[in-house]
């Protein structure tokens, strides 16, 4: 790369603009001379996927954006896999302690493609839907978000034997003119077999569909550290914008 320490000129894309610069190599210990790239060339990790568009067969997870784990930055991606998990443990959670979902992508089948993460999720198309037992009979219609109401609700997670379940949660507030972060609601876990379960809300349960009157409002996104029963979703209709520019 380079001959005796001297400069190199780089060029280099950032927020989607070509940049120039120069580096000037270091010896190292190795008597070799080096420059410092950091290079995060994978990430992995276990989610819940919101829902599915079969005319377009687009698919939305998570309801936030996966981040970097060193710098909390948005990863900035390519492409990815889509695939299949198999839940081996729960961590129940506690307060001051997020509990998570164990899973393992061994022996996982490939279902998707991921094409686009950002802070409100992350967004790719099905390639396998029959690896997922998808029955179109089964499809609900989207709520706007003035149809979302205080008071009762679900959410629709997976935490044992592969198999979706309803559990009952509370809406306790409704940020409507939130449009610039995914704590759109305040939600307050309600079922009691959910807590004794998993605390709460916990790692892995984000981007659990939440229902009302029949209806998709939103997907799990946070919870609070220091209540677990307590977290947050983004509406649905920020997710379907997202979802759309990868249509």
């Amino acid at each position: 790369m380079s001959q005796n320490g001297n400069s190199i000129e780089v060029s280099y894309v950032r927020n989607g603009e070509t940049k120039e610069t120069s580096i000037k190599p270091i010896k190292g210990n190795d008597n070799k001379y080096k420059i410092g790239l950091w290079v995060r060339d994978a990430a992995a990790g276990v989610g819940t996927v919101s829902f599915y568009e079969p005319s377009t067969k687009t698919f939305a997870a998570l309801g936030h954006g996966i981040q970097d784990v060193d710098t909390a930055q948005l990863l900035d991606i390519a492409k990815g896999d889509f695939v299949t998990t198999k839940i081996v443990s729960i961590v129940k959670g506690e307060k001051g302690k997020p509990g998570k979902i164990q899973g393992s992508i061994e022996n996982s089948t490939l279902i998707g493609e991921v094409y686009r993460n950002t802070n409100f999720g992350v967004y790719g198309k099905l390639t396998n839907t029959s690896a997922l037992n998808i029955n179109v009979a089964d499809a609900i219609e989207v709520a706007t978000r003035d149809e979302i109401k205080q008071g009762p609700a679900k959410i629709i997670c997976t935490l044992e034997d592969n198999k979706t379940k309803e559990y009952d949660v509370e809406i306790e507030k409704i940020y409507k003119n939130n449009n610039e972060n995914n704590k759109s609601m305040l939600i307050k876990v309600t079922d009691k077999e959910l807590i004794e379960k998993t605390g709460g809300i916990i790692q892995g349960m984000s981007g659990s569909p939440i229902i009302q009157n029949n209806k998709v409002i939103g997907a799990l996104t946070h919870v609070l550290v220091n209540d677990p029963e307590t977290g947050y979703g983004v509406f649905a209709d920020l997710m379907i914008k997202q979802a759309r520019e990868v249509q």
